[in-house]
């Protein structure tokens, strides 16, 4: 099912890049926008991860340069039954992550160093653990894709603004067509987005809060999150909107039209629905892996040590453990000016 969306997203997508070569040049530039899509399809389907992920400036990270934060990956995606997935750091203060790759064998997870430093232990792993439930899901597939393709139909709309309004072109609807298609087909891509991406993100919450064991952890980390990328500007995503849908929350400003065509649903909604989840899995915030029937570390059982996602003892934030753990940096704790908070980039 997963190969059909995504077979259906590109022939539209192609679709739309034949359309915008038939204004631009006829038959003939039907026929070149057909071939030059064909070549997109191909290309995004093996880089297009590695694009994202470089026009963002994400570094990859492992054990040793993010210990607390490449554990927890590892835990959750364990959990998910999914090959480990590269993990990057994006150095940005508004808090969002995404997940990209073709498959679950090449997929990769980033996440904002606001992202880190701002939200609790238990809400990066609601976080994450939504973008692992992308990957499992064959969204990162589609995500990808779709953020090459639009961004190329908007690239394609623009060289109308060149090549589309002299008499002897073989453009058939002449000045007024190529207006149109210079407004429509950007718009038409974003549609294409919003079309897999609202019924998508509600589907990766719900796995994502399974594969974590608590919903509620994800739902706060919604709440933050939104209300920080309203103040907080991505300015990457502000100038390459079309990667905007692969957020787990859009990071497009308030002032962007853009969010007149979100592709995300609205994120009070999604946080009813983890609410409606967590009382019929019967968890609540603290209880680390367990509760409601959620997942126990097997080498905590019987030990007493309350084993949760961050490698040994379950710990909360501002607790003697958490104080003494490194963090996703390799230091201890935070540089707070000699205070001894200790807390870590974790909240």
């Amino acid at each position: 099912m997963n190969y059909f969306r995504t077979a259906i997203l590109l022939a539209g997508m192609t679709a739309l890049f034949m359309g915008v070569g038939y204004m631009l040049g006829g038959q003939g530039g039907m026929v070149i926008a057909l071939v030059f899509a064909a070549g997109m399809n191909i290309f995004s389907y093996w880089n297009s991860d590695r694009m994202v992920l470089s026009m963002y400036g994400a570094r990859q990270v492992d054990r040793a340069s993010a210990p607390e934060f490449y554990g927890l990956i590892e835990q959750l995606a364990a959990r998910a039954q999914l090959p480990m997935p590269r993990v990057f750091i994006i150095d940005s203060a508004q808090p969002n992550a995404f997940a990209t790759g073709r498959n679950p064998q090449n997929a990769a997870v980033a996440a904002t160093t606001g992202l880190i430093n701002s939200l609790s232990r238990e809400e990066v792993a609601g976080v994450m653990a939504h973008e692992l439930a992308h990957v499992k899901n064959y969204d990162t597939l589609t995500m990808t894709i779709t953020a090459t393709l639009a961004g190329a139909i908007s690239m394609l709309a623009n060289f109308a603004m060149f090549f589309g309004g002299g008499r002897n072109n073989n453009n058939p609807f002449g000045l007024i067509g190529t207006i149109a298609m210079m407004i429509l087909a950007p718009l038409a891509a974003m549609v294409v987005q919003m079309a897999i991406s609202r019924s998508r993100e509600y589907e990766a919450d719900k796995l994502g809060a399974q594969i974590c064991g608590q919903p509620l952890w994800l739902a706060s980390a919604l709440a933050k999150i939104a209300g920080a990328a309203q103040h907080i500007p991505n300015m990457p995503a502000e100038h390459n909107p079309a990667t905007a849908h692969m957020f787990i929350i859009n990071p497009l400003s308030g002032e962007r039209m853009d969010n007149l065509f979100s592709t995300h649903p609205a994120t009070e909604n999604r946080i009813a629905a983890l609410q409606v989840l967590a009382q019929e899995m019967g968890g609540g915030m603290g209880t680390g892996w367990g509760g409601g029937g959620a997942y126990v570390e097997p080498e905590a059982a019987g030990s007493g040590s309350g084993s949760g996602p961050w490698g040994g003892a379950s710990r909360r934030p501002g607790s003697s453990a958490s104080q003494a753990s490194s963090n996703v940096w390799g230091r201890t704790g935070r540089d707070d000016g000699g205070r001894g908070s200790g807390r870590g980039p974790w909240g």
